[in-house]
């Protein structure tokens, strides 16, 4: 798969971890920034990235802000995007099976490298189980016509 990342300045870091494991689980991406530690704008990455996941450029894409919170947001305002805020791995395991998340979001404050390197794994290893699923995700998606 290719993935999309993007990141605010607390987040960096936590990022270029992430990029040492896609590498070793075989994944390409594209990093859409930022760039370094310095103070920076998490909607500006944050959509940058969901933009390619939108559009197809990108398979799915990995966010980090200090919370997550704000870069999920972000995020969840490019039509088609589906970001969740992942603490752990179940939760990371659940919104693929049950909501097809196409975006996880970290927030590198809460979040260990281990425990993201876990949450990484499992949410781009984990399928959609569609079924009764798919009705619901469809009806999310179809809030963004309304």
């Amino acid at each position: 798969m290719k993935i999309a990342l993007g990141c605010d300045h607390g987040g960096y870091e936590l990022k270029e971890f992430i990029k040492t494991v896609l590498d070793r689980l075989g994944h390409t991406y594209e990093d859409f920034g930022c760039f370094s530690t310095e103070s920076c704008d998490y909607p500006d990455f944050g959509a940058a990235a969901a933009r390619a996941v939108a559009s197809g450029a990108c398979d799915r894409g990995i966010v980090i802000c200090t919370t997550g919170i704000g870069i999920s947001i972000a995020a969840n305002k490019i039509h088609g995007i589906r970001c969740a805020h992942c603490a752990d791995s179940l939760q990371a395991e659940l919104t693929r099976r049950h909501n097809n998340a196409n975006m996880l979001a970290l927030g590198a404050g809460f979040t260990g490298k281990n425990l993201a390197e876990r949450i990484v794994e499992v949410f781009l290893s984990t399928g959609f189980e569609g079924g009764r699923h798919a009705r619901r995700v469809d009806k999310v998606m179809a809030l963004e016509e309304n």
